[in-house]
């Protein structure tokens, strides 16, 4: 069997070199090694109840169920603690959202992820402000994304199935049968890229809607809060005592790894608001989130390259998502399992 390139280690290329682990498929991933990537600052969130009309995520269940056992699984078997189970609050922004919120909970399918008798006070009158209450979301938490994806580069290069490098759309020669790269043969190259792989010419028609973001590290003391706080911007404890605060969302933006000084500004404020205690901040760090329009996830084959694949279009829900979208592009491209409905990339040309 010859083996597949996966171009790009993010979540979306490490979930897909699991999956063919798992099916003993040979694989080789080449990645570009850089030190700040979306997958590897991000904060990994997985939380059921989001944006401004407090919507259920939608298949947040099913997604999860499935989500939980593949990180447990790469836990055990790399001898690594990565998915953190953590409650979440959600606090009102305002006096209105409050009498919103008491309609969402009529709805049977949000129930089983609300805290139905949370601690009363919510939260700490000393350390949060949240003078319009807020709820408590349950099957919320974390994944260490670096330390996930360090753990799993480790082990696949043990493998001899890991390769820095940054491969060019002209060094990879496609036929019917094969894609070739620095003299090797395989069967198929799947791009993983990020929202870089809009800039590449066999994709420069996928609708990205690329969104900048800055994530904030910093210490404070939240005097054993560990519960993943939100209201504006976000504040989560990691299991190293440092807060994870974020984030900023741009979507027009000159270079990746600048930052809009008046969005980090307007993060800065809404962290005073929130928080009554002080904050100091250690290190900030920028990313681009691979988002598509309408937030879609796309996976599948290209419309005329049949040996060239792609998955991409996680945005801020990578850690959710990458199991399962890798999970139904191997079962696609191995067993020809159908794509759900409106995610095959070649259906949006």
């Amino acid at each position: 069997m010859e083996p597949r390139l996966i171009i790009g280690q993010g979540l979306a290329g490490t979930a897909v070199a699991w999956h063919l682990w798992q099916r003993e498929v040979p694989f080789l991933i080449v990645d570009r090694d850089e030190p700040v990537t979306s997958s590897k600052v991000a904060a990994g969130l997985f939380t059921p109840i989001t944006g401004m009309r407090l919507t259920l995520n939608e298949g947040y269940g099913s997604r999860l169920a499935e989500a939980v056992p593949f990180y447990r699984h790469k836990e055990r078997l790399l001898g690594q603690r990565f998915l953190h189970a953590r409650p979440a609050v959600r606090l009102f922004k305002n006096a209105e959202e409050p009498s919103r919120w008491a309609k969402r909970m009529l709805d049977p399918a949000v129930k089983p992820f609300v805290q139905a008798h949370p601690r009363l006070p919510l939260l700490n009158a000393e350390v949060f402000d949240a003078p319009n209450g807020g709820f408590q979301m349950k099957h919320a938490g974390y994944l260490d994304t670096a330390a996930y994806l360090a753990a799993s580069r480790a082990f696949f290069e043990k493998l001899g199935c890991w390769q820095a490098a940054d491969i060019r759309s002209e060094e990879l020669a496609v036929d019917a049968d094969k894609v070739a790269w620095e003299g090797r043969s395989f069967g198929e190259v799947i791009f993983c890229q990020g929202w870089e792989a809009g800039r590449h010419p066999w994709f420069d028609w996928v609708p990205f809607a690329p969104a900048r973001g800055t994530i904030l590290t910093a210490s404070g003391d939240l005097q054993g809060e560990r519960r993943i706080v939100n209201c504006g911007c976000w504040v989560a404890a990691r299991e190293d005592g440092m807060l994870r605060i974020g984030s900023t969302y741009e979507l027009k933006f000159d270079s990746p790894h600048g930052f809009d000084p008046a969005k980090l500004a307007e993060l800065y404020q809404q962290i005073k608001r929130l928080l009554k205690v002080p904050v100091v901040i250690h290190d900030q760090q920028t990313a681009v989130r691979p988002t598509i329009t309408q937030q879609r996830t796309l996976i599948g084959r290209h419309p005329a390259k049949r040996r060239v694949a792609f998955l991409n279009g996680l945005g801020s829900k990578g850690t959710l998502l990458a199991p399962h979208f890798a999970r139904r592009l191997v079962e696609y491209l191995l067993d020809g399992e159908p794509i759900p409905a409106g995610m095959d990339v070649a259906g949006n040309l």
